[in-house]
């Protein structure tokens, strides 16, 4: 009982609250500085979206809790507080409410950092597509074309060909072997010369080209570009080694077991019950000027050759909502008649909202108790005096 008082009395102390507001200063104010290198999003993964992180101090590398640890922490002294300190009574209505919305803003960033997912869609006129593709993550898809009514798709996500463990998936009838995998390549065709190594692809395009490795990049403007060399392994052996890299394109084929196969190395894709079409693009400049004043792509949304299609006019700061997923207008390209929309899974996207709107009623709440009983102080204060004199 000892030990779960003097708990609770830490997650009950201001000195805990200062200590994390401080410390989450500093981290804000390094994740900032490194912003420059990192850019944005490799700042949020490695400093908020994660529990501990490194500082480098000069030579020095300090261990440094992230942003779910001291937001964690927050949210544990805020919910100890708002259980133990505050009585619930009508005159502390306004604190209570201010404390439950910032609870509640703690709780929606946890749960948009854990399962939010971002998604592009790029969309020619008159195109048609039920899937979308990860800005950042990419797959290996093993694709088995033989039954002309439709594919039997086996992906592999990068994360695991960056293992390089050999992977057996029970509708293949062979083993995917990542023999070396490239975070970020160059590809350039092959010159075979003196001192020109051999290369490790014999199927495909792949002995006709280099792979030079990178530095990952972490760029707003750039992306990272991986590559891997893969060998499929039958029942009877090797069946080859294959180059795969989205750079490369058009999908590699091949026959194998009275199949017929391709393989493809491209973003994930994340795939819907319902199909887009882009029907029309709109790109608005200002008067007079080439400066961009309104970007619009006109869909048609739903089940193709159902009778639950609509039509839908997205544009800037008017995206779509659909079954759980959140359509933006993202990019456009006006000369090919091309409009890219971003894609976007938040299950906790109306929580900050609310939070928000509960800390602002609780604020005035509590302002108008302040008020009232102020001015009941100043009406009494007079006849006190009367009752004085």
């Amino acid at each position: 009982m000892a030990f779960l008082r003097a708990l609770r009395d830490l997650f009950l102390s201001l000195r805990l609250t200062v200590v994390l507001l401080v410390l989450g200063m500093i981290l804000i104010f390094v994740a900032t500085l490194d912003q420059v290198n990192l850019g944005i999003y490799g700042v949020q993964q490695k400093y908020f979206h994660a529990f501990f992180s490194v500082i480098r101090v000069g030579p020095l590398f300090v261990p440094f809790p992230g942003g779910y640890c001291i937001g964690g922490l927050l949210l544990i002294n805020l919910i100890v507080a708002h259980v133990w300190r505050l009585k619930f009574t009508w005159r502390k209505t306004g604190i209570q409410l201010t404390h439950a919305g910032l609870i509640l803003l703690l709780v929606g960033e946890l749960l948009s950092g854990l399962m939010q997912q971002s998604y592009t869609m790029r969309l020619t006129e008159g195109q048609t597509s039920n899937y979308s593709e990860h800005e950042r993550n990419y797959e290996l898809a093993v694709i088995d074309t033989t039954d002309a009514k439709f594919d039997d798709v086996t992906a592999i996500p990068d994360k695991i060909l960056a293992q390089l463990e050999p992977i057996q998936h029970p509708p293949m009838p062979f083993r995917v072997v990542p023999r070396q995998y490239f975070p970020n390549a160059s590809l350039a065709r092959r010159t075979d010369g003196a001192g020109t190594p051999a290369s490790p692809a014999t199927q495909g395009i792949g002995p006709q080209v280099t792979v030079t490795s990178l530095p990952v990049t972490y760029r707003e403007d750039d992306r990272n570009v991986p590559a891997a060399y893969v060998e499929l392994v039958g029942a009877e052996g090797s069946l080859g080694t294959w180059l795969v890299s989205p750079d490369l394109g058009s999908p590699q084929t091949f026959t194998y077991a009275g199949h017929s196969w391709k393989i493809v190395f491209r973003p994930a894709r994340a795939y819907k019950p319902y199909a887009i079409t882009l029907l029309e693009t709109r790109h608005d400049v200002y008067p007079g000027t080439d400066i961009p004043k309104n970007f619009s792509s006109r869909i048609r949304i739903g089940t193709p050759g159902a009778a639950d299609q609509r039509e839908v006019l997205i544009y800037m700061n008017n995206p779509l909502r659909y079954e759980g997923l959140t359509f933006y207008q993202y990019q456009m390209d006006p000369g090919h008649n091309t409009s890219v929309l971003q894609v976007v899974r938040n299950p906790g996207w109306i929580l900050p909202y609310i939070a928000c709107s509960m800390m602002c009623l609780g604020l005035c709440v509590q302002f108008l108790f302040h008020l009232v009983g102020f001015i009941q102080k100043r009406r009494a204060a007079p006849a006190a005096e009367s009752a004085a004199a």
